[in-house]
């Protein structure tokens, strides 16, 4: 039977998936009493954005085809440790500064969505 994702490409997306659900988890209940609402927002939107980017991540391993799925992959991997992991840091009182991190993730994402469809539509043709 020949393999589908390789071991390394597999292991991503397990991680992404796991470590959104663990991090959602972690932040409703560990930080609840913690986190004022300000910084309980930045969670749940890093939380909301890690589990959405980290499907998105499962989509293009499973569906897609040439270099725009491997654009796909590394830009929607990227996005989750720059955007996500940018607010999670902020939310627990990470300098101000960090925020200049976000939009390069969000970016990054974009661009992850663009290559995505792009492998898709390679598929197709």
């Amino acid at each position: 039977m020949r393999q589908i994702v390789s071991t390394r490409t597999g292991l991503l997306v397990g991680a992404a998936g796991a470590s959104a659900v663990l991090l959602g988890a972690f932040g409703a209940h560990a930080l609840q009493a913690v986190l004022d609402q300000h910084h309980s927002e930045l969670w749940h939107t890093a939380v909301n954005y890690h589990v959405w980017h980290a499907l998105a991540l499962a989509l293009a391993v499973a569906v897609g085809g040439g270099r725009s799925r491997r654009v796909a992959i590394i830009c929607f991997a990227l996005g989750i440790a720059l955007f996500s992991g940018s607010l999670y840091a902020l939310a627990l009182g990470a300098p101000r500064w960090t925020g200049i991190i976000t939009p390069f993730g969000g970016l990054a994402f974009i661009i992850g969505w663009l290559a995505l469809g792009l492998s898709l539509r390679a598929r197709a043709d």
